[in-house]
């Protein structure tokens, strides 16, 4: 556990000094019972597997044009957020405080309790769903990962496969769960079963 002046210095209402702020008006309160003891990693590309072009911030901040792209048709009138995205080249970006409900989960359920928008911190990968993730991007998740287990009561570590089964299919089989363990020294406890 970090010491609490470290703690203030990396943390303020929620905010991660070493991510970029944008802030989205797609968040709310959480239950006053909420305990945040998750992280659900996604991936996301707009449109897919296109990368570094800000189409993702102006998605999370109700600012995408939904006629710049095909593709786009089929998400109008979309208000979804994450806590965080992280880039190809590995840059955060910080969305909605960690304090705060940001909409990324949907209709989900992991370790006994549904409604995981409630108790989770969301973090979005810039990739294809199934696809490679770079170094550069591990490098920024287990950084801000070990941020928040220092800051939250974090004990879970999933994807959105994991909380949404059959539903949602990311960050998929490109994404090394392994190596996140390895880089946080976690047990296996913390994470999904892996075939």
């Amino acid at each position: 556990m970090s010491p609490p002046e470290a703690e203030s210095a990396l943390w303020q209402d929620g905010s991660y000094r070493y991510a970029r702020a944008q802030a989205s008006p797609n968040f709310g309160q959480r239950p006053a019972s909420a305990c945040i003891d998750l992280i659900v990693i996604h991936s996301i590309s707009l449109p897919p597997g296109e990368f570094d072009n800000g189409q993702v911030q102006r998605l999370f901040t109700n600012q995408l044009d939904w006629d710049a792209h095909p593709y786009f048709q089929s998400m109008r009138g979309l208000q979804v957020s994450s806590h965080f995205f992280i880039t190809r080249s590995g840059q955060l970006w910080q969305f909605v405080s960690c304090d705060a409900r940001a909409w990324h989960a949907g209709e989900s359920s992991y370790r006994g309790k549904s409604n995981c928008n409630d108790d989770s911190v969301g973090i979005e990968l810039e990739g294809l769903e199934g696809g490679l993730f770079e170094p550069a991007q591990y490098e920024t998740l287990a950084s801000v990962c070990a941020a928040l287990m220092c800051h939250y009561p974090i004990t879970h570590l999933a994807g959105h496969e994991h909380i949404a089964p059959g539903r949602k299919q990311d960050p998929g089989p490109g994404f090394d769960w392994p190596r996140l363990q390895d880089s946080l020294g976690l047990p296996p406890k913390c994470f999904p079963a892996t075939p």
